[in-house]
C-alpha cells in the first residue's frame, strides 16, 4: 500500500519556528514604529510647551508695571523683587483673566522631588483698597524636568549708573531695564537664551529714588 502524504514532526516543527521568527520580526517592527510615534509626539510637546513659557515670559515681563508690591521699612513703594530663583512683579493678563485687573506674578524655580526644578508660575489679584493680595488659582507649571536655571537682572542705580547682570535686584523702588531667564531643560532640547526688555521705567513716575542706603524689602519681601 502507497503511504499517505503528508507532513513529517520536523517539517511541522521547522515550519513554526519559521512562524515565531517572522512575528517577531513583525512585532519588533511595530513595536519601534510606536516607540517613534511616541517619542516624536513627546518631543513636539515638549517644543510647544517651551515656546509657549518663552511667549508667556517674554509678553508679561514686557508689560511690567509701576505698581507697589510692598513697601520698605521707611514706607517707600516696592516695584519690583528678583532673586535668581524667585521673581516678583505686576503686569496685566491677555484673554478674561485681564478683566481682573493687573495682577501680582510670581516666577519661582522650584526643586521637584526628582532631581529636577520646575519653572512655577503664581498669580494674585491685588485688590483697589490696597489691601493684601489675594490668590488666583492654584500654582502653574510652566516647565518642568529641567536640570539647573536661574534668573538674572540688568539696569541703572539710583545715581544712574549702568549695573553688570546679577542674579539678584537689590532696590526693588526701580525696575530692571533687562531680565534674563537661563534654563537648562533635561534631555536634548535646549532653551534659547532669553532676555526680555522691561519698558516701564519707576523713575520716570515717580521721580528718582534717593541716593541714601538702599532698604530691606518690608512685607512680602522675597527671603
Amino acid at each position: 500500500m502507497r503511504r499517505a502524504a503528508g507532513f513529517t514532526l520536523l517539517e511541522v516543527l521547522a515550519a513554526l519556528v519559521l512562524l515565531a521568527i517572522l512575528l517577531v520580526g513583525v512585532y519588533s517592527g511595530v513595536r519601534s514604529a510606536a516607540h517613534g510615534v511616541r517619542s516624536g509626539t513627546a518631543t513636539i510637546e515638549r517644543v510647544d510647551q517651551m515656546r509657549a513659557a518663552q511667549q508667556f515670559l517674554r509678553r508679561e515681563l514686557a508689560q511690567s508695571m509701576v505698581q507697589p508690591i510692598g513697601h520698605t521699612n521707611m514706607g517707600e513703594p516696592v516695584f519690583f523683587a528678583g532673586a535668581a530663583r524667585r521673581m516678583r512683579y505686576v503686569a496685566p493678563l491677555p484673554g478674561y483673566l485681564g478683566r481682573l485687573g493687573p495682577q501680582l506674578q510670581q516666577l519661582d524655580l522650584k526643586d521637584d522631588g526628582h532631581g529636577g526644578m520646575q519653572l512655577v508660575l503664581s498669580l494674585a489679584v491685588l485688590p483697589p483698597d490696597g489691601s493684601p493680595p489675594k490668590p488666583l488659582g492654584d500654582p502653574q507649571v510652566l516647565i518642568d524636568h529641567l536640570g539647573k536655571g536661574h534668573f538674572s537682572y540688568r539696569g541703572v542705580d539710583a545715581k544712574g549708573r549702568l549695573v553688570p547682570w546679577s542674579e539678584s535686584w537689590p532696590d526693588g523702588r526701580s525696575l530692571p531695564q533687562l531680565v534674563g531667564i537661563t534654563l537648562q531643560p533635561q534631555g536634548t532640547i535646549g532653551w534659547p537664551a532669553l532676555v526680555v526688555p522691561l519698558r516701564a521705567n519707576a523713575a520716570a513716575v515717580i521721580g528718582p529714588a534717593s541716593a541714601g542706603p538702599r532698604m530691606a524689602i518690608g512685607q512680602g519681601a522675597l527671603p
